[in-house]
């Protein structure tokens, strides 16, 4: 019983760290990562990356050699001196997440946004 409770507990540490990691003063670097699903058929890969209340206008999207990126900002709902932050669950601040490709050829669609996640098609080449 003790090992599953551990194995529990070590196994929400890796998930933090996964997606929130504080950023220090005056970085740009990612602060956390999206999850995302990958979905395949004969055709095209989607990939569905949650990120609730991020504008398209803050997400950008580019493939490189191997791998799909999704990198953008997405900042506090509630802004201003006057309010504290009591407690914050959901990552806010820069994001990046490196998707691996599967060797081959893609033609990347435009990015949508639906229900608070981004849609992304890769259609695969012959």
């Amino acid at each position: 019983m003790w090992s599953h409770a551990w194995g529990l507990l070590d196994q929400a540490e890796r998930m933090h760290r996964q997606f929130f990691h504080p950023s220090r003063a005056g970085r740009e670097q990612a602060t956390w990562e999206p999850p995302i699903d990958v979905f395949e058929d004969e055709r095209e890969f989607v990939v569905v990356a949650a990120m609730p209340g991020v504008p398209a206008a803050r997400i950008e999207v580019h493939a490189e050699p191997g791998a799909l990126v999704i990198r953008g900002a997405r900042a506090l709902p509630v802004t201003g001196r006057s309010h504290v932050i009591r407690h914050l669950e959901s990552p806010y601040g820069i994001f990046e997440r490196r998707i691996v490709l599967p060797a081959g050829r893609f033609d990347v669609g435009a990015p949508e946004l639906a229900d608070g996640c981004l849609v992304v098609h890769l259609k695969k080449r012959p």
